[in-house]
């Protein structure tokens, strides 16, 4: 059977323009980090540049680190985080690193030589608590015209939600994990 056509669900009397996009990948499905990652290399692909600041991974060693060393010096990433709260355990400490942080990745959004950048588990971080939504949201729409900012991580914040161009819920529907299945190299880091 064949699908019919899809309709052009953008009214042909609407202004085009372009602008650089918040986009919120979020949700309790895997691929959050995974998709933007895509986007990076895309832009990667088209000579952008691309600034990722991690803010929970920092402990363990990341395939993402590694490819971001080749594709050097379109690709930067700086993981600050200490781990997942749970292995953590310590609250002051897990602020401390938030901020910091937040003020790398958000001097990097404002110094106009990124074209996108990746604030990666920022929704997580929020959502704990750990870093204002206001600030983020302040910064946001402040930054550079043309830059592309994505913000990952479950429970994404209603107020970044309400000012992103783009948002996407990943939705768990099967895990490995829920079958025993460790995570993978490759795949899950």
């Amino acid at each position: 059977m064949t699908e019919p056509p899809l309709e052009n669900p953008v009214p042909k009397n609407l202004e085009r323009k372009k602008k650089g996009l918040i986009i919120v990948n979020t949700g309790n499905g895997k691929g959050k980090t995974s998709s933007a990652l895509g986007v990076a290399m895309r832009c990667v692909g088209n000579s952008m540049k691309v600034f990722m600041v991690q803010f929970i991974k920092g402990a363990w060693k990341y395939g993402e680190l590694a490819m971001a060393e080749r594709l050097a010096p379109y690709f930067e990433i700086k993981a600050m985080g200490e781990g997942f709260t749970w292995d953590t355990k310590n609250r002051v400490r897990d602020i401390e690193m938030t901020e910091k942080a937040w003020e790398l990745g958000a001097e990097k959004m404002m110094s106009g030589t990124y074209d996108l950048i990746v604030f990666d588990e920022i929704n997580y971080v929020i959502d704990y608590r750990y870093l204002d939504v206001k600030k983020v949201v302040d910064a946001l729409k402040k930054k550079p015209e043309m830059v592309h900012v994505i913000l990952t991580g479950r429970n994404a914040h209603p107020d970044i939600v309400d000012i992103a161009d783009l948002v996407t819920e990943m939705k768990e529907i099967k895990h490995p994990f829920k079958q025993g299945i460790l995570a993978q190299k490759g795949i899950e880091f």
